[in-house]
């Protein structure tokens, strides 16, 4: 893979591929703060979302919960592999030091170069009911979709876009200050559209999180806050990226670990 993009370190995420479970986002929740020591929540209405230890490349839609025990032990190993830092300053971050948005162009991620750009990809994989502008298969203009940080269902429509964003799970920001500032803007240009990067969600939450680590924000619905710490440290392995002490202390209850 260019620019020496790694795999997990050690084999983990097989290990997870045997058993993870396949389930769905939650109904709401409160939206509290807690430490993330509860089991999770049933399927999804769609049956679609996926468990992020059964979606190592993050192609399957949605963010299904991390529920099961065996499962979570996974889960926290995964968090375990970690290695942490200091967040540094932010000094000289833009936007565009990871290439213009939603780039088709990134090599060497998932769905690069197919002539659709990665938000409209990102809708086509975890959107339902999808309906294309008129002569296109790629533009989305309508669809349904399952926020797997609310738990709420989205009736989405392009003339009100700012009701579903892409999120970044790691979010470009952070990243700068954990270390992507001294990579090549080719390697940045794949965190920023890497599809285990990036998910669609409900606006607002996306807009709460800003460039929080987790310590600082997690998903209202707690039912997924221990798949959101799956998803987070996957992506800081798979570019070696280092996370706070207080973030990985924080992933690590979301999964259970109450030591």
């Amino acid at each position: 893979m260019p620019d020496s993009i790694r795999t997990p370190r050690r084999p983990l995420t097989v290990i997870a591929l045997a058993a993870a479970l396949l389930a769905g986002c939650t109904p709401g929740s409160d939206g509290g703060r807690d430490d993330g020591s509860g089991a999770g929540a049933p399927g999804a209405p769609d049956g679609r979302a996926v468990s992020p230890l059964d979606n190592p490349d993050g192609v399957k839609p949605g963010l299904a919960p991390v529920a099961k025990d065996a499962d979570r032990a996974t889960a926290r190993k995964l968090v375990d592999e970690l290695s942490t830092k200091g967040r540094g300053p932010r000094t000289g971050y833009d936007r565009d030091e990871f290439g213009y948005a939603w780039m088709d162009t990134a090599d060497g991620v998932p769905l690069a170069r197919n002539g659709c750009d990665t938000r409209n990809d990102l809708m086509k994989r975890d959107g339902l009911d999808l309906r294309f502008r008129d002569g296109s298969d790629c533009v989305v203009v309508a669809m349904t979709l399952h926020d797997p940080y609310t738990g709420k269902t989205i009736e989405w429509r392009k003339k009100k876009a700012a009701e579903v964003q892409i999120d970044h799970v790691i979010p470009l920001s952070y990243s700068w200050q954990m270390g992507s500032s001294r990579w090549p803007e080719s390697r940045r240009r794949q965190l920023a559209n890497d599809a285990l990067n990036l998910l669609p969600v409900q606006g607002r939450a996306n807009s709460a999180k800003s460039d929080s680590g987790p310590a600082s924000w997690l998903p209202p619905d707690r039912g997924i806050r221990c798949a959101y710490a799956v998803r987070f440290a996957q992506v800081a392995l798979k570019y070696d990226l280092p996370v706070t002490d207080a973030d990985k202390r924080t992933m690590l209850k979301q999964c259970g670990d109450h030591g």
